[in-house]
């Protein structure tokens, strides 16, 4: 194993943040181009959001199965494998000649990430001595906050000085150098399981995956009682039950239930849940407070995170590195308590709109918030689960992370009173956002609490219940941020 002062341990560090920093990058950056490519293309909104919205899909819908893969047949081997795909799907949406063609290509995309996004925790994992994973984690979490907020900077500079199709064309040389790090640097490693792809689990998941996130994404625009998001979440209730009994009656099951009997793991993924959902659900808001009360510009909306970047990307790794010397346990119970106060702060931007004093203090402990969590958060939801399941506990935390985001950005603004026109209507905004801050306030609480009660500084995981192990053939680092949050005009 590789320690991450040596030489090979940096570069391969350097290979999944660039690998994974792909897939960040692509989230965010592609928002930028959408007014451009809706003038190309003479596209309405519905299929500029489809652009979006295809990314985001197939790969929450994928990853499940793309840690799986991962682990059954190299980590390195899957990670090259969604690197080169995720490339031609570049390649495909920058030659495409329609809105249709390029919606398609952005689903392919997606597909590709799913299958790179796991494999990049996993071989962090499996590479590193046990001493050095939380530090190396913690490298991961701060570069790829780096690379998500770096997104729409990197955008507009490509639209200044040339096409739109550039911010595709831009993870061509990127793909290349990430395939030549890991064909030199990253060591492969696999789980030590036998038996054939659990391929019946792995449709279930997709289609449970994809038709209840579909629902999600298209019930805001559609209404909840429509027939088209009450079709899909039926299939999705019942495809889950389905994958449900399926992974109980597998002799090689993509997901086994044992690895829930971990406490360890089952807490971490909730805590991620409440956290994750607090920071999808404000931070889709929060642009929009901005400009539409405080009178922000889009650029200066999308500037204001840049502190919480740059508190990611100097401190993760000394997070990282404390967590491994005192246990997770504090810093997953504080770090969420001070991303709260930081997310009930920002209501204040609707009566204060100053930067210095309505803005900066919240963004400020959010970032903190942040560092103080996500590195000791991903590392435990990584070692709770043992190391030949490492793909796939990484993609179960994702896939958590994901959710949570898409549920909060569905309900919270109707919770919120912030439906139809009501961002039109600065006052009626600012009184709704005030309620949405709150309330994702309070929901990282739960988090904190969660967190105090179920985690341990001891490690627990399906390893120590041999009882309950099973051989699986096919684990968690979210990302900062999901999709862009759309640009509102004034």
């Amino acid at each position: 194993m590789l320690t991450y002062k040596s030489a090979r341990g940096r570069w391969v560090v350097v290979a999944t943040v660039l690998g994974s920093g792909l897939a960040l990058l692509d989230a965010t950056v592609v928002g930028i181009a959408l007014p451009r490519i809706g003038k190309d293309f003479h596209s309405g909104v519905s299929s500029l959001q489809w652009v979006v919205t295809a990314y985001t899909l197939t790969l929450a819908a994928f990853l499940l199965l793309g840690g799986t893969l991962g682990d059954r047949y190299g980590r390195r081997r899957v990670f090259a494998i969604g690197v080169v795909w995720f490339a031609v799907a570049s390649g495909a949406c920058a030659a495409a000649p329609t809105a249709t063609p390029l919606i398609a290509a952005r689903a392919l995309q997606g597909v590709g990430a799913a299958l790179l996004t796991p494999g990049s925790l996993a071989i962090l994992q499996s590479a590193f001595v046990p001493d050095d994973r939380s530090r190396a984690i913690g490298a991961w979490s701060g570069l790829g906050a780096f690379a998500t907020a770096a997104g729409p900077l990197l955008g507009g500079y490509l639209l200044s000085v040339g096409s739109w199709r550039l911010v595709f064309l831009i993870n061509l040389p990127l793909a290349a150098a990430v395939l030549e790090i890991t064909r030199r640097h990253v060591p492969e490693s696999t789980a030590a399981t036998s038996g054939r792809i659990d391929v019946p689990g792995a449709v279930w998941a997709v289609l449970s995956l994809s038709t209840v996130i579909y629902a999600l994404i298209e019930a805001p625009a559609d209404g909840w009682g429509s027939a088209a998001v009450v079709g899909c979440l039926i299939v999705g209730v019942v495809a889950a039950a389905a994958f449900a009994v399926t992974e109980r009656r597998s002799v090689s099951p993509m997901l086994p239930p044992s690895m829930f009997a971990s406490r360890q793991f089952t807490a971490t993924n909730a805590v991620t849940f409440c956290v994750y959902g607090a920071l999808g659900g404000a931070l889709f808001l929060l642009p929009v407070a901005l400009q539409q009360v405080a009178g922000y510009t889009p650029l200066d909306a999308g500037l204001t995170l840049i502190p919480v970047t740059v508190l990611m990307l100097t401190l993760s790794a000394a997070s990282g590195r404390l967590a491994t010397r005192i246990g997770p346990r504090l810093q997953m119970s504080a770090g969420p308590l001070v991303a709260g106060v930081g997310l009930v702060l920002l209501a204040r931007l609707t009566t204060d709109f100053s930067y210095w004093s309505g803005v900066l203090p919240g963004i400020v402990l959010l970032g903190a918030g942040l560092v103080i969590t996500v590195a000791p958060l991903t590392s435990t939801a990584m070692s709770s689960a043992p190391g030949e399941h490492a793909g796939l506990a990484s993609a179960v935390n994702n896939d958590v992370a994901r959710a949570a985001g898409l549920l909060a950005v569905a309900i919270l603004p109707v919770v919120s009173g912030l439906t139809g026109d009501a961002y039109l209507h600065p006052a009626v905004f600012a009184h709704g956002y005030r309620i949405a801050s709150v309330l994702a306030g309070g929901l990282c609480a739960v988090g904190a609490v969660i967190a105090g009660l179920a985690i341990s500084n001891t490690h627990d995981h399906i390893a120590d219940h041999p009882r309950l192990s099973q051989p699986c053939v096919g684990a968690t680092a979210p990302p900062l941020t999901s999709t862009t949050p759309p640009t509102i005009p004034r």
